[in-house]
């Protein structure tokens, strides 16, 4: 059982970004805006079928890349007194909330990389967890009460871990 009797204590935030990401949203737009142009410009006469199917790809490719890099090129953390919360990219989606009383363990991980996830983003492996992977370099890792891990990349996270080991204290027996 946790012991709640403690005063209240701060709330800590941190954050990650990947400048590299914004690249790929440039080549998003380029992709979405050449759908655009194909639409427009093209004589829509015989065989519609193909160029129907170019426009519909790269509208749909470069709303995708869009969205990927915007919402993964970002990540905001915050720890209360009863919670660890990751949101992604400036609007805040997709984002997890994970109750303290669910957490067994905190470890700072110097060296997270993009490679060991599969890529960017919001990442699920069974052998090693979930993890947010907004760029390489440090990160924590959680270790929830079912035995799985949560890793995300954000700067000072040696500090997130203390704080949260400290509200992991345990009260006697």
């Amino acid at each position: 059982m946790r012991d709640h009797s403690e005063p209240a204590s701060r709330v800590w935030t941190g954050h990650a970004t990947n400048r590299v990401q914004w690249l790929l949203s440039v080549a998003g737009a380029a992709c979405l805006g050449l759908g655009i142009e194909l639409a427009v410009a093209s004589a829509w006469t015989a065989d519609r079928a193909p160029l129907l199917m170019a426009v519909i790809g790269c509208v749909l490719v470069g709303l995708l890349m869009l969205y990927g890099t915007l919402a993964f090129v970002h990540v905001s953390v915050k720890v209360d007194d009863h919670s660890f919360e990751v949101r992604c990219g400036y609007i805040g989606l997709p984002r997890r909330r994970i109750l303290l009383d669910h957490v067994v363990g905190a470890d700072f991980d110097p060296a997270v990389t993009p490679r060991q996830w599969g890529g960017w983003g919001y990442r699920w492996r069974p052998e090693k967890g979930t993890a947010v992977v907004v760029r390489r370099g440090e990160g924590l890792v959680l270790t929830l009460g079912d035995g799985r891990s949560f890793t995300v990349t954000v700067d000072d996270a040696e500090a997130a871990v203390r704080i949260i080991r400290d509200r992991l204290r345990l009260s006697p027996g």
